[in-house]
C-alpha cells in the first residue's frame, strides 16, 4: 500500500496574546480533594480504556519517557517556558547516546556471575566474588540477540568490572540494558535501574549525577540482580554518553509534590521561579456511565510565581502517535481539524485493520488518537518533526504551525502532535488553562461476531466531536464533581479501614475501572468486559470478575452485571454447553467464545452464583437472578454435585496449576450453593431454599471434618501440614449465609499471623508470593478492625515500597515485594472489599 499522509487543513499559527496584563486569572484554583502519602509503584495519568492508558513509571514525571501500562513508551512531553528558560516537568526526551562502556552489541565483555543468592553487599565494589563463575555477556536464553552465556530458571547475579575512559567527563550519562525479567542495576554499590516484569531491549536509564561521581579511573562495578519468572531470559548492561543536540529540553523542573486520588492525580514542580500544577483527571463516576466512559482525559496547568515578581511563561506540551499504534514500524497519518472553537491534532495508523489485532502484549492500532483544545489567540498547535517543534518552543515560546515536515515512517522521522498556550504575564496569582487527550475507537469489541461502538458512542448517534466539545462545556462542572467524590469515597474508606487503606483504594480505583470496556449488545444490555492485562489477554474472563467485584457492587452494581451478562449470554444461547460456566469470551477484544486453554468448573459455577447473590443482597431483591434462574440452578446442581472435594482442576490462582482436593475451593462451591439457596428464598421458592441451604450445612460440616489441620486447616484435604488463605470464607459472613462456624474464621485468622511475611501473607504454604487482593479479602474473615489492620498494612507497605515500577502488580513475593507477574490488572477492585463488608453491614 503507497503511504499516505492526510492533512484536511494546513497548520496555521496563531499569534501569541501581547497583552500586558493577564487576564486568565483562574477562577478556581484546583488541589487535591485529601492527601495520599502512599508512593505508588506506577503512577495514573491517562486511564480511559485497556488501550487508551498512561502511567508514569517512575517517583518524577521528568524522569522517563510516560508509558503504557504494558511498558511501552506512550510518550507525553511537557515543558514550561519561563523568561526565556525551558523546564522539562514530563516525559523524558528522546536521547542519541554513543557507549562509552558498551554492551554486548558493542562486543561481548566479560564478568563474574552466581545463579545462587549471595551473601553480603555484593553490589559493592570491593565484594569478593567467591566461588562466582566468569563468562561472557550477554547471559539467557538462545533467542535473545548476542547472548554468550546460557541462562533461563531462577535468578542470575552479575557483577561486571570496568575502567572509565580517561578523558571522559561524567556529565550526561545513560544507563543502557536489556532485560527479561525483573531486574534491578548499580554501579559502584548505588541503585540506578530497576525494571518489572517483561521482556525489554536497549532501555536508556539517566545516572544520576552523585552516582556519576562515584567513577573512577579503574575498579568501577556495574552489577545486576535478574529474576526470570518463565520463559525466555537475558540480562545485557553497559553507560552510553548522550550526544548534545541544542533542541532537546534538557533542563528539568523540580517535582515538588504527587498525590493520587481515585480519579486524579496531582503533581507540582518548581520551574525556576514560577511553580506549575499539573492535573491529569479521569471523569471515572460510576453513577454517571456516560462521563465514566468518555473517551478523553483531561490535563489541567496551573502556574504562579514564587518570588514575588512577574514572569512570561509559555507551556509546551506534545504527543506521538505511538499512542494509535502497536509498533513503531506501522506507518501513520495526520491531520489537524478546526471545528466549532475547538482545534484537534489528531493522528492514526494507515491501515486501520478495525479490531484486527488480538492479544495480551498488544496496543491498539485503529481508530485515532486526537489531542484537543478550545481556540485562543494565545494557544498555538502545530504537527512537527520531533525536534523542530521543540526548538521553536525553545526559540520564542511559539510552534512553527508546520503541517508539511511530517512523515508517516517513525522509525526514519518522528513525527509530534504539539501544543502551547502563552499564558503571559504570571504573578502570584493562579493563572490556569487545560487540554483533552483522548481516542476514537471506532469499534471497541467484536461480541460473537457483532462489532460494537464504545458506550459513548450510542450505536453512532454520538461522534468524537460532540463529545470532545461535551467535555470542554462540562470542564469545570466535571472537575469539581470528580474533587468532590474523591474527598467522599477518601473519607468512607479512611472510616472503614484508616488512611492507609483509602490510599491503596484511591489508587486502585482508576486500574480497575479502565482494565474494562463499556459496550452494549444489539437489546441493548450493558457488557462491561475484562482484559485480563499480563496474564493472558482473555476478555470477560470470569475469575476476573470475580475478585474485582466488591468495588463495583459498592459504585454501581449494573457495571457487575454488565461483566457477567456475556457469560449469562453464553450459555443460554447454547453456545457454551457444559454444566459450567465458561472461563472467558475470548481474547481481547474479540469476544467470540471461550479461547483460554482449560476449563474451571468449580471456580466459575462458584464465582457466578456468589456474584449473583451478592447483587441480590446489595440490591434487596433477586430480580436479576430471576432473569437466568434455569442457568444459576444448573450451576448450582453441579456443585452439590461435585464441589465439596473437587478433582485434579484450576482453581482462580490458575498459576500455580493444577491440584485436586483444594479446601478453599470447596468453599467456594459451599458458598455458591448457600448463595443458590438464599436467592430461592428472595424468590419466594422456599423448599428450594430449605433444601440448597441445608445441602450447603451438611457439606460444610464434612469440610470441617476432613480439612482440620491441629490450630488451622488445610490446603488439600488429603495433605497434612499445609495450608493456605481461604479468602472465599469472606462471604459467608458478609452475605448473612451464616454456614461455617464463626470459629473457622478466627482459627484460620490467627494462624495466618504465624505466616505473614514482610511484605503480606503468602498464598499458601507452596511459595514465597501471594495475591494482594485475596489478602483484603482474608483480612476482612473476621470483622475485626485489628485483624484487618494486620494484613492490610503489609500489603501498603509493598505497594509503597515495591522495586518492581510497574502498575500495581496484584501478585508479588512477600519477602521482597517484588513482582511476580501480572501488572494493570482490574483485580485490584478487590481491595475494596472492607469498604462492602462495611455497607452490607449497614443495610
Amino acid at each position: 500500500m503507497k503511504r499516505q499522509i492526510m492533512l484536511l487543513s494546513a497548520c496555521t499559527v496563531a499569534l501569541l496574546s501581547a497583552c500586558s496584563s493577564n487576564t486568565r486569572i483562574a477562577n478556581e484554583v484546583y488541589a487535591p480533594a485529601a492527601k495520599n502519602e502512599l508512593r505508588a509503584p506506577a503512577t495514573p495519568l491517562v486511564t480511559i480504556d485497556p488501550y487508551t492508558s498512561a502511567w508514569s513509571f517512575a517517583d518524577r514525571l521528568n524522569e522517563e519517557s510516560v508509558r503504557h501500562w504494558t511498558g511501552r513508551n506512550f510518550p507525553l512531553l511537557g515543558s514550561l517556558r519561563v523568561d526565556g528558560v525551558s523546564y522539562r516537568f514530563m516525559g523524558a526526551d528522546k536521547v542519541e547516546v554513543t557507549p562509552v562502556i558498551g554492551t554486548a552489541a558493542s562486543g561481548l565483555w566479560e564478568a563474574t556471575y552466581t545463579f545462587g543468592q549471595p551473601e553480603g553487599e555484593w553490589t559493592a565494589v570491593d565484594y569478593e566474588a567467591k566461588g562466582w563463575k566468569t563468562g561472557k555477556a550477554a547471559f539467557g536464553t538462545d533467542d535473545n540477540p548476542y547472548r554468550s552465556t546460557p541462562w533461563q530458571d531462577g535468578d542470575i547475579w552479575v557483577r561486571r568490572s570496568f575502567d572509565w575512559p580517561e578523558g571522559t567527563d561524567k556529565e550526561d550519562l545513560f544507563l543502557q540494558y536489556s532485560h527479561d525479567d525483573n531486574i534491578e542495576l548499580y554501579i559502584n554499590g548505588k541503585q540506578v535501574a530497576v525494571t518489572g516484569n517483561g521482556l525489554d531491549y536497549d532501555l536508556l536509564k539517566e545516572i544520576p549525577q552523585e552516582v556519576a561521581n562515584t567513577l573512577k579511573p579503574t575498579g568501577n562495578i556495574l552489577a545486576a540482580h535478574c529474576r526470570n519468572n518463565g520463559g525466555g531470559a537475558y540480562v545485557d548492561m553497559g553507560i552510553m554518553k548522550k550526544v548534545k543536540r541544542g533542541d532537546t529540553f534538557d533542563n528539568k523542573a523540580i517535582q515538588t509534590a504527587t498525590t493520587v486520588m481515585p480519579t486524579q492525580t496531582y503533581y507540582t514542580f518548581e520551574c525556576g521561579p514560577v511553580e506549575l500544577d499539573l492535573i491529569f483527571t479521569a471523569p471515572m463516576l460510576m453513577d454517571d456511565l456516560e462521563a465514566m466512559t468518555a473517551p478523553y482525559n483531561y490535563i489541567t496547568y496551573q502556574a504562579r510565581s514564587l518570588d514575588g515578581r512577574t514572569h512570561e511563561v509559555q507551556l509546551y506540551l506534545e504527543a506521538t502517535p505511538q499512542w494509535a499504534v502497536n509498533t513503531t514500524d506501522q506507518p501513520v497519518t495526520f491531520e489537524k481539524i478546526e471545528k466549532d472553537g475547538y482545534v484537534y491534532l489528531k493522528t492514526g495508523s494507515v491501515d486501520q485493520e478495525v479490531l484486527g489485532k488480538k492479544g495480551d502484549d498488544v496496543r491498539i492500532d485503529w481508530g485515532y488518537f486526537y489531542l484537543s483544545a478550545a481556540q485562543s489567540p494565545d494557544v498555538t498547535v502545530a504537527i512537527d518533526e520531533y525536534y523542530a517543534a521543540k526548538k521553536a518552543f525553545m526559540s520564542d515560546g511559539r510552534l512553527s504551525g508546520k503541517a508539511d515536515n511530517v512523515s508517516p515512517d517513525m522509525e526514519k522521522q518522528m513525527t509530534v502532535l504539539a501544543y502551547s498556550d502563552n499564558l503571559g504575564k504570571v504573578n502570584g496569582k493562579t493563572v490556569s488553562g487545560h487540554l483533552l487527550i483522548g481516542y476514537d475507537d471506532l469499534y471497541a469489541i467484536q461480541y460473537f461476531n457483532d462489532n460494537r461502538m464504545a458506550y459513548w458512542k450510542h450505536d453512532g448517534q454520538t461522534d468524537i466531536f460532540d463529545a470532545f466539545a461535551k467535555g470542554q462545556k462540562e470542564y469545570a462542572g466535571m472537575m469539581k464533581r470528580c474533587a468532590d467524590f474523591d474527598r467522599q469515597l477518601m473519607q468512607e474508606t479512611t472510616a472503614a479501614g484508616g488512611q492507609k487503606y483509602a490510599e491503596l483504594c484511591a489508587l486502585a480505583y482508576r486500574q480497575a475501572i479502565s482494565a474494562h470496556k463499556l459496550v452494549t449488545d444489539k437489546e441493548g444490555n450493558l457488557l462491561f468486559l475484562s482484559k485480563e492485562n499480563f496474564s493472558n489477554g482473555s476478555i470477560g474472563t470470569v475469575d476476573i470478575t470475580y475478585p474485582s467485584a466488591p468495588m463495583f457492587l459498592c459504585y454501581n452494581p449494573e457495571l457487575l452485571k454488565g461483566m457477567m451478562n456475556p457469560i449469562f449470554y453464553y450459555s443460554e444461547s447454547g453456545r457454551w454447553n457444559k454444566p459450567f460456566p465458561s472461563h472467558d469470551v475470548g481474547t481481547y477484544p474479540q469476544a467470540n467464545g471461550q479461547t483460554y486453554g482449560g476449563d474451571m468448573p468449580v471456580e466459575e459455577s462458584g464465582n457466578m452464583l456468589i456474584l449473583a447473590t451478592a447483587i441480590a443482597t446489595i440490591e434487596g431483591n433477586a430480580d436479576y437472578a430471576a432473569k437466568h434462574w434455569d442457568v444459576l440452578t444448573t450451576w448450582a446442581d453441579y456443585l452439590k454435585k461435585e464441589g465439596l472435594d473437587p478433582d485434579n482442576q484450576l482453581c482462580t490462582d490458575d498459576f500455580a496449576g493444577h491440584f485436586a482436593h483444594n479446601t478453599n475451593l470447596s468453599i467456594k462451591a459451599i458458598m455458591g450453593v448457600a448463595g443458590y439457596g438464599k436467592m430461592a428464598g428472595m424468590l419466594g421458592k422456599k423448599e428450594i431454599a430449605d433444601s440448597y441451604l441445608a445441602t450447603a450445612r451438611e457439606m460444610a460440616g464434612k469440610w470441617i471434618a476432613m480439612a482440620k489441620d491441629g490450630d488451622h486447616y488445610k490446603l488439600t484435604f488429603d495433605k497434612s501440614g499445609t495450608w493456605s488463605q481461604k479468602y472465599n470464607l469472606v462471604w459467608d459472613r458478609l452475605l448473612d449465609l451464616n454456614i461455617f462456624p464463626s470459629e473457622i474464621a478466627e482459627t484460620e485468622t490467627a494462624y495466618y499471623k504465624t505466616r505473614q511475611n514482610k511484605y503480606g501473607l503468602p498464598l499458601d504454604n507452596r511459595e514465597d508470593y501471594t495475591k494482594s487482593d485475596w489478602i483484603l479479602w482474608s483480612a476482612c474473615l473476621t470483622g475485626n478492625t485489628a485483624d484487618f489492620e494486620t494484613f492490610m498494612l503489609p500489603v501498603w507497605k509493598y505497594a509503597n515500597e515495591t522495586t518492581s515500577r510497574v502498575p500495581l502488580s496484584d501478585w508479588h513475593y512477600t519477602s521482597d515485594g517484588t513482582q511476580r507477574g501480572f501488572q494493570a490488572r482490574s483485580v485490584v477492585g478487590g481491595y475494596y472489599m472492607r469498604l462492602l463488608e462495611k455497607r452490607l453491614k449497614r443495610k
